[in-house]
């Protein structure tokens, strides 16, 4: 079975690659290597024993997207760009991308006659949440910032072509906050310039390649006034897309599956579990809100245990571990 991971250098789609080739999967990963390195390639190998192949290209090259989906069973659509603030700053850059992308890939699929996905959406597409935990059946249509909305955008698309194609599946995992890294330290979330997500910015700074934690706002709605989310480790979802293949491969039509741990940790509470997993203080400073944040969401991950016979079995502890074991390697510090 081969299987093609669109943006599979990057954070998710690396450690997508480990359990997929583990599992004997023939792995093809297409990437334009905007927020990730080819040196994954060797990482991928060291702790697998096989080396997937790679085609460096964008996604919305249809030319170079139509001749890598030749011979391909299924498509996990990892590529886009995935920060909240900077697609804030940045609206064109991100519906070009991460929309007008996929829509290239769904065209080159349609000429290679692909007709399995795997779409790395998001439970930014709930929007602020009315209630909690969330689960597949609260409303979408009201995220709050345009990376939500282009999640959101791309998962209707993907529902139209599935009504217009009865052959056609399309699973969207929505993922809470992915966190941690890979055991072995070889592979973990290394995005280029300053990180806009919580973990790896808290794992430079202890490191001491940033000076200081930013805490976007003190002032929400939850007990210590920071922002709530459902953590989960990113093992644990990469474990989540290799029980969906089968799923997507023997099942047609349109499904989203939430993949969260289903409780909320906060910001000061993942400060001091990764002081606890490092052994160093985490300095950080109070910012006034960003824009497009919600006070907290964590996921009803029920029915990926009931459809795919999956739940998270790490918790915060072991993220915190992974994260510092995955940075001490990088930065060269004994841990």
């Amino acid at each position: 079975m081969k299987i093609l991971l669109t943006g599979g250098m990057g954070f998710i789609g690396s450690h997508t690659a480990t359990v997929l080739l583990e599992a004997g999967y023939e792995v093809v990963i297409y990437d334009n290597l905007c927020n990730s390195n080819a040196s994954v390639l060797d990482s991928l190998e060291t702790i697998t024993g096989k080396r997937p192949s790679f085609v460096k290209g964008d996604i919305r090259d249809l030319t170079a997207m139509t001749a890598a989906l030749t011979g391909i069973d299924a498509v996990v659509h990892f590529a886009g760009l995935k920060a909240v603030g900077e697609s804030v700053a940045k609206p064109i850059e991100y519906y070009d991308n991460n929309v007008h992308g996929t829509l290239v890939l769904l065209e080159a699929m349609k000429k290679t006659g692909v007709k399995r996905l795997i779409f790395s959406s998001s439970s930014t597409v709930y929007g602020t949440p009315t209630t909690l935990p969330l689960t597949e059946e609260c409303p979408t249509g009201t995220p709050t910032n345009p990376y939500g909305r282009s999640k959101l955008h791309i998962e209707e698309i993907l529902a139209d072509v599935c009504i217009s194609d009865p052959d056609f599946s399309a699973v969207c995992l929505r993922y809470f906050n992915p966190i941690g890294a890979h055991e072995s330290g070889l592979i973990g979330e290394n995005p280029n310039g300053i990180p806009n997500n919580l973990l790896p910015y808290v794992a430079r700074v202890a490191s001491g390649t940033l000076e200081c934690l930013r805490v976007f706002g003190n002032d929400y709605p939850t007990p210590d006034g920071t922002g709530v989310r459902d953590y989960i480790h990113v093992m644990d979802l990469a474990e989540g897309h290799a029980k969906a293949l089968p799923y997507v491969l023997n099942h047609k039509g349109w499904i989203a599956i939430n993949l969260g741990c289903g409780r909320g940790y906060s910001v000061l509470e993942v400060v001091k579990a990764f002081e606890k997993a490092s052994g160093r203080k985490v300095p950080y400073q109070i910012m006034p809100r960003r824009d497009g944040d919600i006070a907290a969401n964590w996921a009803d991950p029920k029915r990926a245990f009931e459809l795919l016979g999956w739940k998270a079995e790490r918790n915060i502890d072991d993220m915190c571990r992974d994260s510092w074991h995955y940075e001490a390697k990088r930065s060269g510090i004994e841990a």
